[in-house]
C-alpha cells in the first residue's frame, strides 16, 4: 500500500494523469483541455496525461520548427538569398519533402495518442462529439496541409530539373549578374524560333538592386563582343554596309543566321544548354552595350498563352485600343475581330499575347511593345500570390516548364531570386535604347555604352 501510494502522481498535473474517471463532467474539461493543449502545442499533452519522453520529444520539435520560422523571418528580411537557396534546388527540395513526410506520420500518431488519452468513452456524449470532430477536422487539415507541401516539393524538383541545368556557375561581374531575356516568336511561315523581345536584366547580387535595358529588334548594325566567333565573320558589326546572310540584318536576324547557317562556329552549344542563335545573339548584345552577360532566358511567346491562363489570368492598363490578330492589306489593317478595348482589363493568356506582340494601333510600332512588354511582366510578378501558387501551382509549373529556356544553374537560383525579392522594394530603372532619343538605324554604341555604365552605378 505504501508503495503504491508513493508512485501516485501529484502536483497540478495529477488530475490530468489520473483523473476521477467516475465524473463525466470533469472528464470532459480534462479531455477539452488535452485537446486545446495537443492543437497549440503538440506533444504537451504527452507530457502532462501520457508519455513523458514522447511528449518531450515532441515538444522539441515544436519549438525547433518556431525557431526555423524565426530564423527564416529574419533570414527573408536580411539575405533572401540564402533562405531561398533550400527550395530552388533539388537537394533542399529533396529535404523539404522528406521532412513533410515525417511531419504527417508525427502528426497522425501524435493525434491518435491524444485521443487514447482522452478516454472519450468517460466523457459526456456532446463533448465526445465535439472534441472528437475538433481533433478529426485537425488531423484532416495538417495531413492535408504537409501533404500538399510534400507533393509540390516533388513537383516542383522535376520542373527546375526540366528547365534549370546542372550548369556552369559564373561569377558576378562587378557584383552583378545580368541576364539576357528573350522573347521568342515561332509564327507561322518563320524558320524557327525568333526573338522579337530582345532586353537585359541587371541584378545587384547582394542587395537586389536592378536595372533593365532594352534594345529594339530592328538595331542595326549591331558589333559583337571580343572573342565572338561571330565577329571573325562581321568584323565591323553585324548588318554594316548592309552586311549579313539572311534577307534582312538586324540585331533578332542575328539568332536566326547563326541558328541555321553558323552552327558550326558553337559546338558546344547544345551541351552548355543553350543554341548557336543564343549564342550569337548574347555576344551581340554584349557588343552593344559593354557588358558581361553571364545567362540567358528565353520565354517562347508560344507557350505564354497557357502561363497566364495558369495564373487565371493578369490585369494591365491598356492605354491604346489593340488589335487581337489580323493583317496589314495596302497600308490598312484587316481582319480584326477583336479588340482590346482601353482602360483597367483582365487579360486571360491569348489577349495577354496579343498585348505584349501587337505591332499595330501606335505611332510608335515596336517601341511601344517594348513598353508594353515591360509592363506586362511587372504586372504578372506582382500578381502571382500565395493564393494562386497554392491553387495553382500544378498548372503554373507545367506550363513554366514549357515556356522558358534557360542556362542558369540550378543552385544559383537562390542567389537570383533572393536579390529579386530585394528588388521589389526598390525603384527598378527600365533604359530603353528607342526613339526619339536613340535611333536603332544609327545606333552611337559610345552613347550607348555610357549611359549603361551611369545606369550600372
Amino acid at each position: 500500500m505504501r508503495g503504491r501510494a508513493l508512485s501516485r502522481p501529484t502536483g497540478p498535473a495529477a488530475p490530468l494523469r489520473d483523473p476521477p474517471v467516475g465524473d463525466p463532467r470533469f472528464m470532459t474539461r480534462r479531455a477539452a483541455w488535452l485537446v486545446v493543449l495537443h492543437l497549440l502545442v503538440p506533444g504537451s499533452a504527452q507530457v502532462l496525461a501520457g508519455s513523458r519522453r514522447v511528449g518531450r520529444f515532441a515538444l522539441g520539435l515544436w519549438l525547433l520548427g518556431w525557431a526555423a520560422l524565426v530564423a527564416a523571418a529574419v533570414l527573408w528580411f536580411a539575405l533572401p538569398q540564402l533562405l531561398l537557396s533550400l527550395p530552388t534546388n533539388a537537394i533542399g527540395l529533396t529535404a523539404i519533402q522528406l521532412l513533410l513526410v515525417a511531419l504527417v506520420v508525427g502528426w497522425i500518431l501524435l493525434t491518435i495518442d491524444t485521443v487514447r488519452l482522452l478516454r472519450l468513452v468517460r466523457i459526456a456524449p456532446t463533448g465526445r462529439a465535439v472534441l472528437g470532430g475538433l481533433l478529426a477536422i485537425a488531423l484532416v487539415v495538417g495531413v492535408g496541409g504537409a501533404g500538399w507541401g510534400a507533393w509540390a516539393a516533388g513537383v516542383a524538383r522535376s520542373t527546375l530539373g526540366g528547365t534549370f541545368a546542372n550548369a556552369r556557375f559564373d561569377l558576378p561581374a562587378d557584383g552583378r549578374y545580368n541576364i539576357l531575356l528573350l522573347g521568342g516568336d515561332a509564327g507561322k511561315g518563320r524558320s524557327g524560333l525568333r526573338p522579337d523581345s530582345i532586353s537585359v536584366v541587371s541584378l545587384n547580387a547582394l542587395t537586389g538592386d536592378m536595372v533593365t535595358f532594352g534594345l529594339p529588334r530592328d538595331t542595326d548594325p549591331v558589333p559583337f563582343a571580343e572573342g565572338s566567333p561571330m565577329r571573325q565573320l562581321y568584323p565591323d558589326g553585324y548588318g554594316a554596309h548592309g552586311r549579313c546572310n539572311v534577307d534582312v540584318c538586324q540585331l533578332n536576324s542575328i539568332y536566326t543566321e547563326a541558328q541555321l547557317k553558323e552552327q558550326q562556329r558553337y559546338p558546344d552549344a547544345v551541351k552548355n544548354h543553350s543554341s548557336a542563335g543564343i549564342e550569337a545573339t548574347r555576344e551581340a548584345v554584349e557588343g552593344a552595350l559593354g557588358i558581361t552577360i553571364q545567362y540567358y532566358l528565353l520565354v517562347d511567346m508560344t507557350a505564354f498563352e497557357p502561363l497566364v491562363d495558369a495564373m487565371g489570368g493578369v490585369t494591365v492598363t491598356v492605354k491604346e485600343r489593340l488589335p487581337v490578330g489580323g493583317h496589314i492589306v495596302d497600308g490598312r489593317l484587316t481582319g480584326v475581330k477583336v479588340w482590346i478595348e482601353k482602360g483597367r482589363r483582365h487579360l486571360d493568356g491569348n489577349k495577354a499575347l496579343w498585348f505584349a506582340r501587337s505591332r499595330y494601333g501606335s505611332a510608335l510600332g515596336d517601341y511601344d511593345r517594348m513598353a508594353r512588354q515591360r509592363q506586362l511582366e511587372e504586372a504578372m510578378l506582382h500578381q502571382m500570390n500565395p493564393l494562386t501558387l497554392l491553387t495553382r501551382f500544378d498548372r503554373l509549373a507545367k506550363a513554366g516548364s514549357n515556356a522558358v529556356q534557360t542556362d542558369l544553374p540550378q543552385g544559383l537560383l537562390g542567389v537570383i531570386a533572393g536579390a529579386a525579392v530585394k528588388s521589389r522594394s526598390q525603384t527598378v530603372q527600365n533604359v530603353e535604347f528607342v526613339k526619339p532619343r536613340y535611333v536603332p538605324t544609327k545606333p552611337d554604341y559610345t552613347v550607348i555604352r555610357r549611359v549603361v555604365q551611369d545606369a550600372l552605378r
